[in-house]
């Protein structure tokens, strides 16, 4: 027995020997472990804990200089994770701002920082400089953001940092739709949003926009080359245009987006790692020929160097303009640290350098982990390198020479889209079946066409010129709207998944970062957790009801699909709702379900509306009542219940089928308390 364990501790300390030099791979892994792992609680951590946490990493970096060579990594490793989740609390806790606490109605006055369009397509604003009515500052939100009904109107053009008033309602970030949902209030405390709403009243401008502010400066840059670009090209072609040059997405229809979405080209619109590194290949490109064109520069200096300086200052350039949000920001750091390693004379495209660029990323926004921008762009990412850097230690290509192009584009398509399909249907809920096709038809005129326009015109701009390059520009982006819409229109160009548990994702980057990176025979290994991942997920139970967090919707799941009480309002719900079914069913359509012996056999009651209270009477037995308004003493203090203040104490709530009725989840107890959160006392009823 001792032998045998003597001979597995051999065998342990030979395999991680053999990782020596890919440690630097598994530094944003062992920090995405303790960001997530902060995330994941449902307390919020005090001062003791970030104390603990520093004293253990301190312990942990000493013991890593007195350990074997073979082991120490392991205690970095640990330290790095402690380190994530030092990170994580102290960001969360750097970003802190006041919330509204409460409805809010009346006059809302603001400085215009960001303008974009809701779901229902209305224009929104992000406004800062907060005023309310009788609101203390130490109570105002720094930021709210208010969407323009189209019943008011607009009587004042917003533009940016111009100082607006209107009367609108306004409320704190709601809380998952449903338990174990995606968490607004999360994204809002991260993203300085303390209260949301709108407007149906016109808005009116108080102040111009003050002069020699930078942040504002850039943002009236963008929307003036924004409007610039949309004179030149008009509809959805301009509104296309204006997104991949400016981050301004105001101008394209919800149509267009939709196709974009269904046909998995949505990703084009976002400024990300393509955009970036397309634009930045073809600034160096050029730079690279124009300087070998002059035979006394290309021989006496660093050329290639030369031009990934040139390329790294149009990526500035391109990170200003664009608005620099965080995927913007993100493709900034893997594009910079790619042309640095070429100024360095290093590989530019290697599995390190896409972990430099993760580790710079989560060290300075430890929440964009949590979000499908960063999963998917370095699992794609670390897929292609990975894939090609196999092939090019190939001895001979299967493949004729005048093919290898089409070949690595098809390639290229492939990898991406399998890496990022379970992150994208985990998120969305949606798998695009001809997205490979609609990229393979799209994706090489974005590099070939669209992205070297956008430069062009961009030269040119000063000369007035532009329009020659906004020309070529738009009839690649017509081919891709028109790729788009015609891939949306074929039958079963959408598929739907039902939401997966909270361990699958992680079970799957597990599985296939352990293939990717260990060195060695024991790579394999990363199978296990990758199929334990999709089982899982394959295995998933939705709730049998759910109940919307205000009582305004409630949905039984059937054989059928889930069924809904109302065929109008909570749209927003609804439609999250059946999504995470798996389910494409639009909301009329789910209430139009027959209603089953099952449905019946829930004794789940929801009552709309006040006359709907009085005409229920009293509780039935084993009867749950869900009341959308206060029934004012209408049924028993020992009824079941859920009104709109208890349930603003639990959140939404999932009813799962017990031996003893039911088993209850609420959204407060799988979010916790948290920095973000705002639940009142939570009483017994």
């Amino acid at each position: 027995m001792a032998g045998a364990r003597h001979f597995g501790l051999v065998g342990l300390r030979l395999a991680l020997l053999a990782q020596r030099g890919q440690g630097l791979c598994w530094v944003p892994v062992c920090l995405a472990t303790g960001i997530g792992t902060y995330f994941a609680l449902r307390f919020e951590p005090g001062v003791g804990h970030y104390a603990a946490a520093v004293g253990v990493i301190l312990l942990l970096g000493w013991l890593s200089r007195n350990l074997d060579e073979a082991f120490a990594p392991m205690a970095i490793a640990l330290a790095l994770c402690l380190a994530g989740f030092s990170l994580a609390g102290l960001r969360a806790h750097a970003v802190a701002e006041p919330v509204l606490g409460w409805r809010y109605y009346g006059p809302v006055e603001g400085r215009v920082i960001a303008m974009d369009r809701s779901q229902s397509d209305a224009l929104r604003l992000t406004l800062d400089q907060v005023r309310l009515d009788r609101v203390p500052p130490a109570r105002t939100p720094a930021r709210v953001r208010i969407s323009l009904h189209d019943k008011g109107g607009v009587a004042t053009d917003p533009e940016p940092g111009l100082r607006v008033m209107t009367t609108g309602h306004l409320s704190p970030p709601s809380g998952p739709v449903e338990p174990g949902g995606f968490d607004f209030q999360r994204h809002a405390w991260f993203a300085g949003l303390g209260a949301v709403g709108y407007t149906r009243v016109p808005l009116l401008g108080v102040a111009p926009a003050a002069e020699g502010q930078a942040g504002l400066a850039i943002f009236r840059l963008r929307m003036a080359a924004s409007a610039r670009i949309r004179s030149h090209l008009a509809g959805d072609v301009g509104g296309f245009a204006a997104a991949v040059t400016t981050g301004d997405r105001s101008a394209i229809s919800q149509t267009a987006l939709e196709h974009l979405r269904i046909s998995n080209l949505a990703h084009l619109l976002a400024i990300s790692g393509l955009h970036m590194g397309l634009l930045s290949a073809v600034v160096f490109g050029a730079l690279r020929l124009g300087l070998a064109a002059v035979p006394a520069l290309a021989l006496r200096w660093p050329t290639k160097k030369i031009a990934a300086f040139g390329a790294l200052m149009a990526a500035v350039v391109y990170l200003a303009l664009s608005g620099g949000n965080v995927a913007t920001q993100r493709a900034f750091v893997m594009v910079a640290v790619a042309l640095g390693a070429l100024m360095l004379g290093r590989r530019a495209l290697s599995l390190r350098a896409v972990a430099v660029a993760a580790t710079i990323v989560l060290v300075l926004r430890p929440e964009a982990l949590m979000g499908p921008g960063f999963q998917m762009s370095f699992a794609a990412t670390t897929a292609l390198v990975a894939v090609f850097g196999v092939i090019s230690r190939m001895e001979s290509s299967p493949v004729p020479a005048f093919l290898r192009p089409a070949a690595g584009v098809f390639i290229s398509s492939a990898v991406a889209g399998l890496a990022t399909a379970p992150i994208a249907a985990a998120h969305f809920n949606a798998i695009a079946h001809y997205g490979l096709v609609a990229n393979l038809a799209s994706v090489p005129l974005m590099g070939a066409l669209v992205i070297p326009a956008a430069v062009l015109a961009l030269v040119m701009a000063p000369l007035g010129l532009e329009g020659v390059g906004l020309w070529v520009m738009g009839l690649g982006l017509r081919w891709i709207l028109g790729v788009a819409e015609w891939v949306a229109t074929l039958e079963g160009a959408r598929g739907y998944v039902p939401g997966p548990g909270p361990w699958v994702l992680p079970l799957i980057a597990l599985g296939g970062l352990t293939l990717v990176l260990w060195q060695g025979r024991g790579r394999w290994t990363g199978l296990a957790p990758l199929a334990v991942g999709f089982l899982l997920w394959h295995q998933v139970e939705r709730p049998a009801v759910l109940i919307a967090d205000k009582g305004t919707l409630v949905g039984w799941m059937t054989p059928g699909g889930r069924v809904l009480s109302k065929e109008k309002g909570a749209g927003f719900i609804a439609r999250n709702w059946l999504e995470n079914d798996g389910d494409g069913a639009q909301q009329w359509q789910a209430a139009k379900r027959p209603v089953t012996d099952q449905q019946k056999r829930a004794k789940v009651v929801h009552l709309a509306g006040k006359r709907a209270v009085a005409a229920h009477g009293v509780c039935g037995k084993d009867e749950i009542i869900v009341a959308s308004v206060d029934p004012e003493g209408a049924f028993a203090p020992d009824c079941a219940l859920y009104d709109p203040a208890r349930l603003r104490q639990t959140g939404a709530i999932a009813l799962y089928p017990a031996p003893d009725g039911w088993r209850r989840v609420t959204a407060r107890s799988m979010t916790g308390e948290r920095l973000w959160t705002r639940w009142p006392e939570e009483k017994d009823q």
